[in-house]
């Protein structure tokens, strides 16, 4: 319990030191690809979230999901690749592949649907390759170009304000 401590604080200092290397591109292009980044610590809605995204015209082949799990169970089979802090190592960095490809890849449009302040999951999502990056209000504002206040229970809300300012850019 002591080591889960330190650990997380090694992942804040390492995140901290990397929150000044934000780049702000500018989104001028069509979303193509999406990558989600989904705490199912508190949101078991996952399914629901990525139908829809699909509704309002994504590809479903288009978007890549990783999932977060505060208490991860090895022996368990998930649906979705996910992750816990035993996938961080003290330096913060990844420790799987599945995640380190998702980290790496460039996505359109990279979505973080968490809005409590999870070191870890900042940290995917501060170290993400995304063009764009959208996330929750409640979360630290400089790692999301944009952000949307509302619930996380609320994911239909979310999603419609997000096509909503997508339409207004293009």
């Amino acid at each position: 319990m002591f080591l889960n401590y330190i650990k997380e604080f090694f992942v804040k200092k390492s995140l901290k030191n990397n929150l000044h290397n934000v780049k702000n591109e500018v989104f001028t292009s069509n979303v193509q690809t999406i990558g989600l980044l989904v705490d199912e610590s508190e949101f078991r809605h996952s399914e629901e979230l990525i139908k829809e995204l699909i509704s309002n015209g994504i590809n479903p082949d288009s978007i890549k999901i990783v999932v977060y799990r505060s208490k991860f169970d090895k022996k368990e089979t998930y649906l979705r690749p996910t992750f816990g802090k035993k996938h961080i190592n003290w330096r913060g960095e990844v420790t799987v592949d599945f995640l380190t490809e998702f980290i790496d890849t460039e996505f359109d449009l990279l979505i973080s649907y968490y809005d409590t302040e999870q070191s870890i999951l900042m940290m995917v999502t501060n170290k993400s390759k995304a063009k764009f990056k959208v996330g929750f209000a409640s979360v630290d504002n400089n790692l999301n170009r944009w952000m949307i206040e509302t619930a996380i229970e609320n994911y239909k809300l979310f999603v419609s304000e997000l096509f909503k300012y997508l339409k207004n850019i293009k």
